[in-house]
């Protein structure tokens, strides 16, 4: 996976440019127009599909300015089943990504949120 461009509302990954928030699993889909309870809360239930899929990390692009946030205690809940967190703004986040990705052992998810 290679993301190519990153940009206010939009994220270019292997070709296909996104217009709306995204989740990566695993083992490469794509789930776009991903929506959340609150815009700019991350809550576990909404990664719930993605914490099913039991990736060693989740990686979590925060928005281009980085606004949204992990509610309260969501480290914590997936530390407890062995899962990291990594949040930073989407450019920040995709250099943490493209290092995670050089150690193929790694079972990598992600969150893109596209806007602010």
């Amino acid at each position: 996976m290679r993301i190519e461009k990153c940009a206010f509302g939009s994220i270019t990954i292997d070709g296909k440019t996104y217009r709306s928030d995204l989740v990566i699993y695993p083992d490469g889909t794509i789930q776009d127009n991903w929506w959340r309870k609150s815009s700019h809360i991350l809550s576990k239930d909404d990664i719930g599909s993605l914490i099913n899929k039991t990736p060693d990390v989740i990686v979590v692009g925060t928005g281009i300015n980085g606004l949204m946030r992990p509610e309260k205690g969501l480290a914590e809940y997936l530390m407890e089943r062995g899962i990291e967190l990594v949040c930073a703004p989407n450019q920040e986040a995709i250099n943490i990504l493209d290092r995670l990705l050089s150690d193929p052992r790694k079972r990598i998810g992600v969150c893109f949120h596209l806007t602010c």
